[in-house]
């Protein structure tokens, strides 16, 4: 689940705290890295979690009414549509899912009842649930593709389950929308007939990809003296100390990826940098920053110094 994207992002992070925090253990700050890594995998557990509470508490809703003195229609005959989704039941019963959540001291219910009352009411405000509500002959896949529908338009952009995030880890504040992506990629892969065995996407999805974290982080570090000084080598009528922290940083993990890892083409790993930028420096940076990695790739392409397969 863990893919380059989100550990570049990290290592961006982990990077410019690093050096504004004055810390010189360079073991340490991997152990940071690896661990803030780790959170982004329970994050991607706990939001499938939040499905499961979000039907948790629809149930119990139909079970308050029923012990009500003065009931409606409604409470005497509830539509259990909801609660009685095949997606949901065997999400609820996936083992990897039950192993995390028991291994959880916190519980969506218990803790964030205000939070999934607000959720669920407007989830059944919605159009979307009041026609899966009547819909007839349901089948495995209308279920299924009834709660990525639901997650895409309630969870996937919510500013409330964002703040709460926050506030429950601040290892999450840039994770979500990355994780989110993930989230609905599980919900298209589950199948019936894996029943409580349907495999959940692993933290990574091989070795390589976690040898490829640690490798960029350190060497992004220990070669720093040598990449800002193709820096500042490439830049014209600049003065190095102008630059941007962030975007010497953003710079400095770019040209550790573009010579350490010859397999990653170019323009992969300058688009996935750009990006970072627009996201975390400021409006100027992204083209000063393109110009900068371009001479600079070309500088080492003329030394034979870019070795690109």
């Amino acid at each position: 689940m863990i893919n380059r994207v989100l550990i570049r992002l990290k290592i961006i992070q982990l990077i410019y705290a690093f050096y504004q925090n004055g810390n010189k253990n360079i073991d340490s700050a991997e152990k940071e890295l690896l661990f803030s890594l780790s959170k982004a995998y329970d994050l991607y557990n706990n939001l499938l979690a939040l499905m499961v509470a979000i039907k948790d508490y629809a149930e119990r809703r139909i079970e308050v009414g029923k012990k009500k003195r003065i009931q409606t229609e409604e409470d005497k005959n509830p539509n259990t549509r909801f609660v009685d989704n095949m997606f949901i039941a065997q999400l609820q019963t996936n083992k990897q899912l039950n192993e995390f959540v028991g291994n959880q001291k916190r519980n969506w219910i218990n803790d964030d009842e205000a939070f999934i009352k607000e959720i669920y009411d407007q989830i059944i405000e919605s159009n979307l649930y009041k026609l899966y509500m009547v819909e007839e002959n349901p089948t495995y896949e209308t279920d299924r593709e009834f709660w990525r529908k639901l997650y895409k338009m309630f969870i996937y952009n919510n500013e409330s389950l964002d703040q709460l995030l926050e506030e429950q880890s601040l290892y999450w504040n840039d994770d979500k929308e990355i994780v989110d992506t993930f989230v609905l990629k599980t919900i298209k892969r589950f199948d019936l007939k894996n029943g409580a065995e349907q495999e959940l996407l692993p933290e990574y999805k091989d070795e390589e990809d976690l040898e490829f974290a640690r490798r960029l982080f350190r060497s992004s570090i220990m070669n720093a003296d040598e990449y800002r000084q193709l820096i500042n080598e490439s830049i014209k009528n600049w003065d190095m100390k102008r630059i941007a922290f962030m975007d010497m940083v953003v710079m400095q993990c770019a040209i550790a990826e573009l010579i350490n890892f010859p397999n990653i083409p170019i323009n992969v790993t300058m688009n996935e940098y750009l990006e970072i930028a627009k996201f975390y420096s400021t409006p100027k940076s992204t083209g000063f920053i393109n110009g900068t990695l371009d001479a600079i790739i070309k500088r080492l392409q003329k030394q034979s110094l870019l070795a690109k397969k």
